[in-house]
């Protein structure tokens, strides 16, 4: 294979990674002007009003993120009364969580997540095509460096909890500037 294939290869893939990161970026910001929302604060409004009010750990596990941060996304959410929260009447231990009328206005006019479309057409591909996807998505996290970093499956440019910290970099021995670990590249 000559250079230029393997050149134009490795645009080819760093152009179709740079549209999934501008698609996020894009729909975040979109979002975020026209109903003041984070991706993963409509996702976890959204979960509260398809569970019709549920507890902080079925929410939490609806959205495949941690108590802690979904707790950390309610504190957001409650303080701009998106969500109200009440102790269940049958277990006191246990936080309820509701969706307030106005939530419910905001999301029957927020175009759908990115992540909702995705998700959709993922699972109508056959289990074959879906395990290349995963694989190859696996190999490129780790011929960037990057697969230790803990993630949310959240398709946001954001982090999702305010504690996230969405990339620790590594030191140059030199000049102290921040860079990934690039080993074998």
């Amino acid at each position: 294979m000559t250079m230029t294939t393997l050149d134009s290869r490795c645009d080819d893939v760093l152009v179709a990674l740079r549209r999934v990161i501008r698609a996020v970026g894009l729909h975040s910001r979109q979002l975020e002007r026209s109903h003041g929302l984070t991706a993963p604060q409509a996702l976890v409004l959204k979960a509260i009003i398809d569970l019709g009010g549920a507890s902080v750990g079925a929410v939490a596990k609806r959205v495949s993120l941690s108590q802690a941060t979904v707790t950390d996304i309610l504190n957001r959410l409650e303080s701009r009364e998106l969500v109200a929260r009440a102790r269940s009447s049958e277990d006191r231990r246990r936080v309820m969580v509701s969706a307030t009328d106005k939530a419910v206005a905001i999301m029957a006019r927020s175009p759908p997540l990115l992540q909702e479309a995705f998700v959709q057409r993922f699972q109508a591909l056959e289990e074959w095509e879906q395990s290349l996807l995963i694989s190859s998505l696996q190999r490129i996290t780790t011929l960037m460096g990057v697969e230790q970093l803990d993630a949310s499956p959240v398709l946001a440019a954001e982090p999702v909890a305010s504690g996230d910290d969405p990339m620790p970099a590594a030191s140059d021995a030199e000049g102290g500037a921040p860079m990934l670990d690039q080993p074998g590249i």
